[in-house]
Parts: structure tokens; sequence; C-alpha cells
């Protein structure tokens, strides 16, 4: 698919054998590159559906929707959401609707689109319209 040696197939491969579903720039910097060339490697594995990108600087891998012809982030967005945010420093909780929802005093379950943060967070994740909202705790 790319040439074996080349900077995208060493970010494929590297992505590909990641346990991980989010990714953030650093993670891709220990090429020995620069970090231009790593953008435009990163931009064209982005076009070439391998990564898709969620935020300024955060990516999430990729994989084919089971309902459509579309990609959706691996794993979900709340996941990969919540993994880009631990890899930038950010401490992530369960929600209020979350803890309700697990000790069983409430039967609604939570919508998947909002995350439970230690602090305040201005960083924006979202994919296809749809946002991640930040719930302090």
């Amino acid at each position: 698919m790319y040439r074996r040696k080349s900077l995208i197939s060493k970010i494929y491969k590297k992505v590909q054998n990641s346990k991980d579903f989010a990714f953030v720039l650093a993670d891709f910097y220990g090429f020995n590159s620069d970090p231009d060339q790593v953008l435009r490697a990163l931009r064209r594995l982005t076009q070439d559906k391998v990564l898709l990108r969620i935020g300024k600087g955060l990516y999430a891998k990729a994989k084919k929707s089971a309902f459509s012809d579309t990609y959706v982030p691996a794993g979900g967005l709340l996941a990969a959401g919540r993994q880009a945010l631990q890899k930038i420093g950010v401490k992530t909780l369960a929600t209020a609707a979350e803890r309700a929802y697990n000790a069983g005093i409430s039967t609604q379950v939570p919508t998947g689109r909002v995350v439970g943060v230690a602090g305040r967070v201005s960083r924006k994740i979202r994919y296809n319209g749809v946002n991640l909202s930040y719930e302090r705790v």
C-alpha cells in the first residue's frame, strides 16, 4: 500500500499495531522526522481513511461502519475522546448519569456524548457533526 521505508508506512504500521483508539501528534514525533512531514503523512492517512481527525492534533483509528459505507472512529467517539483527553493530560471520570445508571438508581441509559472531567477543558472533540461535551465532576 505504501512504500516500505517511508514515514507514512511507519505511521500506518504504528496505528495498525496499536491497541489505542486515539492518537495525538506527540505519538508520531519519535520517527526523527520534521513535524511538517508528520502532518503531511497524517493528512494522507486521513484522506485514505486509516485515521479520522477528531480535533486539533487529535486523531482516531478508523473502521468501516456496519450500517453504512462511511467510516467511524473505532471503539466509538466517546472511547476515542476519553483516550485522547487522557493522552493530553486531562483526568476523565464517570458522569453523574453514568454513576446513577451503574448504581441502579436510574434506568435511563447515558447518551454517550458527555465525558466527565476533573478540571476545565476547552478542547473541542467532534466527528461528523457529533460533539463531545464535558461535565465537571
